[in-house]
């Protein structure tokens, strides 16, 4: 199996992450990539070519005490894939909604006397209505879990059963499915991208995207999130690279792919952005210039001027002047007049899966044959969504097929259904009311921190445990080339010490910030509001971030007495 087709299986992710891809986010985004991404993505690949086994077994044969490291990218994975498919049931519940005319998120329902429209939907937005009153039906607040919502219920379901499929036939035949997985999106995003540019306001956005903020560079968080977005995007400490390596031929050029895919990886996440920035552009224009229409027919109709003699081009003008002529009038209609800002409208970024399942629903309603557009944008995110799926599966079934005692007992299409059908089972629990909440709960804490210290455990023991040398001469057999001195200064040196600098910038944030807090959606507001998590929530984050980085000491701890009792037992019998 070729490697190389990993390489888009994290994109989807990243591209649902808080940020987005823009000039203050891409100085340290290319640093990043150049410093962690390609050093680490080169060290999984060569890893799991040199010790053809899956993550547990090719730590353990680095050294019997790293077992626990493999077993804690598993868990990471086994977190990721109980609540990731839930992205592709929501993508799965848009797409069948993208057939309908006009489309379902485009004007707001009728409220329940049909005398008007419903009043949720008017305090906020039809697509933030369609997406958190009847995609998600949210609650409150995590307090108020409600029931679980059979219609994104069923999308799960389905999703899974798609994965399972993919899967059945092991490994080698998901990596078949990746291939068209992570190709044909390419072929949405270039129409998309043709689209975009030819839309109204797309250079606003693509401005907005390239003018850099350099203010942000001091913000540890935009570094934290820049290696964030290069872990999950090339699929750092999951497993999976280690698991799709071990199906390489032992004199394949790992070294090579690893350039190639950090820079094919790359290249997508900023022509996906370009993309996302046109549009994002379009949707920004379209309301600042939908805001200034409705001033101008407000101060038209309420100072009686002519039609046609209020523009955009004087408003300014003609409102500092009614303001001084007419000051008592001015100041009974000036409530009503809005702050229209095309800057403050760029600015509004919504994040998480609001990025995909607002903002773009947003601009593709007002877009020309929106289904059209609708359906190719939500069947490209499924197929990016079932291609990150079957690199995270792999990630969990490559150890445990792996493993004797499993696969002695059960076959690999027994062992892929148990995955698929207990991960769909605790899946459920993101379809209930408050399942949103705990679905941004798991995405946040499950694999961030998780993944900042497997990755350096996994650096540190390849060149402190294992021995660089060791491994620069088993690379040299393998491959036939020597490493360079970028490798050994990365692997060595500048790539731990920036994860542990991410690590303390991480750690310090969440000291710094307090109590922990989540976005509720607040159906009287019509808007977002800020709210404290509750003790249990809290519990459960702390279990979720001790539960697979606990492994490695105990891991260890597990191994350092199996061996002792081991000893003591041959010295009883001799």
């Amino acid at each position: 199996m070729k490697v190389q087709a990993v390489s888009h299986l994290r994109f989807y992710i990243k591209v649902l992450k808080e940020q987005m891809m823009k000039g203050s986010f891409l100085v340290p985004y290319i640093i990043m990539l150049t410093v962690e991404g390609m050093p680490l993505l080169y060290l999984e690949l060569a890893v799991g070519q040199r010790m053809r086994q899956g993550s547990i077994g090719a730590w353990r044969t680095i050294n019997p005490y790293l077992s626990g490291v493999g077993v804690a990218s598993v868990v990471v994975s086994f977190f990721l894939s109980m609540y990731y498919n839930v992205i592709n049931a929501w993508a799965f519940w848009y797409l069948f909604h993208s057939f309908q005319d006009p489309l379902p998120w485009s004007v707001c329902p009728l409220n329940g006397n049909r005398t008007g429209y419903d009043e949720e939907c008017e305090k906020a937005s039809s697509t933030q209505y369609f997406w958190y009153r009847k995609t998600l039906n949210i609650s409150p607040s995590i307090q108020e879990s409600g029931a679980v919502q059979w219609e994104p219920a069923l999308c799960l379901i389905l999703a899974w059963l798609l994965v399972y499929l993919c899967i059945l036939r092991g490994t080698e035949s998901t990596g078949k499915v990746v291939y068209f997985t992570a190709l044909l999106p390419y072929c949405v995003l270039i129409v998309y991208l043709v689209r975009g540019l030819t839309l109204h306001g797309a250079t606003n956005g693509l401005a907005y995207m390239f003018t850099p903020k350099m203010e942000q560079l001091a913000n540890p968080k935009a570094w934290i999130n820049a290696a964030t977005q290069i872990f999950f995007s090339l699929g750092l400490g999951f497993g999976s690279l280690i698991a799709f390596a071990s199906y390489n031929e032992p004199s394949n050029n790992c070294q090579k792919h690893a350039v190639i895919v950090s820079i094919i990886n790359s290249s997508t996440s900023i022509f996906a952005s370009v993309v996302t920035f046109s549009i994002y552009g379009f949707k920004a224009t379209f309301n600042y210039e939908s805001c200034l229409n409705k001033v101008i027919l407000l101060l038209t109709n309420s100072f009686d001027l002519e039609d046609g003699f209020l523009t955009v081009s004087n408003l300014e003008e003609v409102k500092s002047y009614l303001a001084s002529a007419y000051p008592s009038k001015y100041s009974e209609v000036f409530p009503q007049i809005k702050n229209c800002s095309l800057e403050s409208e760029l600015e509004t970024a919504v994040q998480g899966t609001g990025l995909a399942f607002i903002v773009y629903t947003e601009a593709i309603k007002n877009m020309e044959v929106s289904q059209l557009w609708s359906v190719l944008y939500f069947f490209m995110l499924l197929m990016l969504g079932i291609g990150s799926m079957l690199g995270n599966t792999a990630a969990i079934l490559t150890p445990l097929t792996d493993s004797k005692v499993i696969s002695s007992y059960l076959p690999k299409e027994a062992i892929s259904g148990l995955v698929c059908l207990v991960s769909c089972a605790i899946g459920l629990v993101f379809t209930m009311e408050a399942g949103n909440y705990w679905f941004d709960i798991f995405n946040d804490y499950a694999a961030t921190l998780p993944l900042l210290l497997i990755v350096l455990v996994e650096a540190a023991a390849v060149c402190y445990l294992y021995g660089l040398r060791r491994f620069e001469s088993d690379l040299k057999a393998m491959t036939g080339h020597a490493l360079n001195w970028y490798w050994k200064a990365m692997w060595g040196g500048v790539s731990p010490l920036l994860i542990i600098s991410l690590f303390v910038f991480y750690l310090s944030d969440y000291i710094i910030t307090g109590t922990l807090q989540y976005q509720a959606w607040d159906a009287s507001q019509g808007q977002l509001v800020t709210k404290d998590y509750p003790p249990y929530a809290l519990a459960i984050i702390g279990l979720l971030v001790a539960s697979s980085t606990m492994c490695i000491p105990l891991g260890a701890l597990g191994t350092f007495i199996v061996r002792r009792l081991k000893r003591r037992d041959t010295a009883s019998v001799a």
